[in-house]
């Protein structure tokens, strides 16, 4: 039953990403179900996500290869923040973390609600500039990074909805076209997952079987649960993740995992 619950929480996640992103909201907590300690449901979620930030990197690799700089600069505080973020939840118990818990889930569910709005507002920002690109100076770029830092110890920490946050500051920064900001998004996320995976694995934080099914299963979400995911409409997705996140926050709030 384990199996077939991370199969399907996988896949469901999957397909959530491949629309609205958020599907942490749901491999988390359903590792928690399997009665994984929360620590290691973490550190078994993060080592999830990389294969898929990968992908999604390749995928809008063309829009970023001209500005292998720009990687450097976020790159840097990313794997600095991520490492930082992870080695704060390794020397972390299980019931430290669980207290965290719910205020991270209730966290992640409103960076996700504020996600689409937040998106919006960029996309017509960016309309309402023109054409004519906007090159960021130092100061800028110093700004974006130590924000980034700061994003990528939550990342290390927890992970779900430092996407949205990552947009926003690209927002700001002036980066032009939302297929370049994914680009830049998913490269981060590939520095911050992929440090806090290695300190994990280091730190024996990971339930290797449950990593591998739902690597599987979210793989498989992304490329078959799109379609599925399509025809109810990303409202419906986006409302069902908002519905389970706060849920699940409000429960572990009120009644702690032990």
């Amino acid at each position: 039953m384990h199996v077939v619950l991370l199969i399907v929480a996988a896949f469901v996640a999957g397909a959530i990403n491949s629309v609205a992103g958020g599907g942490t909201l749901l491999t988390f907590p359903t590792l928690l179900a399997t009665g994984m300690s929360s620590v290691i449901a973490n550190g078994t979620s993060t080592v999830s996500l990389v294969p898929g930030s990968i992908s999604s990197f390749l995928k809008y690799f063309d829009e970023i290869k001209a500005h292998k700089a720009d990687l450097i600069k976020l790159g840097i505080p990313s794997l600095l923040g991520g490492y930082i973020g992870a080695r704060i939840v390794v020397h972390m118990t299980s019931s430290e973390f669980s207290h965290l818990v719910p205020f991270l889930i209730l966290s992640a569910t409103a960076l996700f609600i504020i996600q689409a709005p937040i998106q919006r507002f960029l996309l017509k920002r960016m309309e309402e500039q023109g054409i004519a690109p906007k090159i960021p100076g130092p100061l800028e770029w110093a700004g974006v990074m130590v924000f980034q830092f700061f994003v990528a110890i939550y990342g290390g920490l927890f992970g779900a909805g430092m996407g949205i946050l990552m947009l926003a500051a690209f927002g700001i920064l002036g980066v032009k076209g939302i297929h370049k900001m994914n680009a830049l998004k998913n490269f981060a996320a590939i520095c911050i997952n992929g440090v806090a995976s290695a300190t994990f694995i280091t730190a024996h934080k990971v339930d290797w079987i449950p990593a591998l099914i739902m690597t599987v299963g979210a793989i498989a979400g992304g490329y078959l649960g799109a379609g599925w995911a399509q025809r109810i409409g990303e409202k419906a997705v986006r409302a069902t993740v908002v519905a389970i996140g706060l849920l699940i926050g409000i429960k572990t709030l009120v009644f702690p995992m032990h």
